[in-house]
């Protein structure tokens, strides 16, 4: 069984990247979309979080949340997400000739990858570089030309604030995060 090392700062802010299962492009699907949201709300009602960021693609999401102090939880509230989405969408996503041996012991849907990949966010510069890259991804992805012509993002809240300028495409040289 693999142990993976994760960061464990309490009240941290972490950058995640959640993948569907066999890289399936739902997520922009209105069912997923409204699932999703549904989720977040529910589990931020009891593990409450602050969504600093948010993209959603149709095969992954990349997302920055800040955690409150005394609190490092980020896979339960993973955990409960996940499942929520999974359980509200029933049959509709559900693919029984993919359930692994590994999936069933699990008691897995066939709607996510079993992990997610996290980084803590290290300083402001290290926040600002991650949040250019989650806004940036829809253009890197080709699925638009402009990063304010993609709905699924919060760069229309951050835009909106005037965090960022209405035609802002990022510094390219300064975006590889990693995924």
């Amino acid at each position: 069984m693999s142990h993976y090392r994760r960061a464990n700062l309490s009240g941290g802010t972490y950058f995640f990247t959640v993948v569907t299962y066999r890289r399936q492009p739902i997520l922009c699907d209105e069912a997923v979309r409204h699932a999703l949201r549904a989720a977040l709300a529910t589990v931020r009602r009891s593990l409450p979080f602050t969504v600093d960021a948010w993209v959603l693609l149709p095969d992954h999401l990349h997302c920055i949340w800040t955690l409150p102090e005394g609190n490092n939880d980020f896979s339960g509230r993973w955990a409960r997400i996940k499942s929520s989405v999974s359980r509200s969408l029933g049959k509709t996503y559900h693919h029984a000739d993919w359930l692994s041996a590994s999936k069933r012991k699990h008691r897995e849907a066939t709607l996510w990858q079993r992990r997610f990949w996290e980084h803590l966010i290290r300083d402001e510069q290290d926040l600002q570089r991650h949040m250019a890259y989650l806004h940036y991804n829809p253009v890197k992805h080709g699925l638009v030309s402009h990063v304010s012509d993609w709905p699924y993002s919060t760069f229309h809240r951050w835009a909106a604030e005037g965090i960022y300028p209405i035609d802002w495409a990022g510094d390219v040289n300064e975006l590889d995060v990693g995924e």
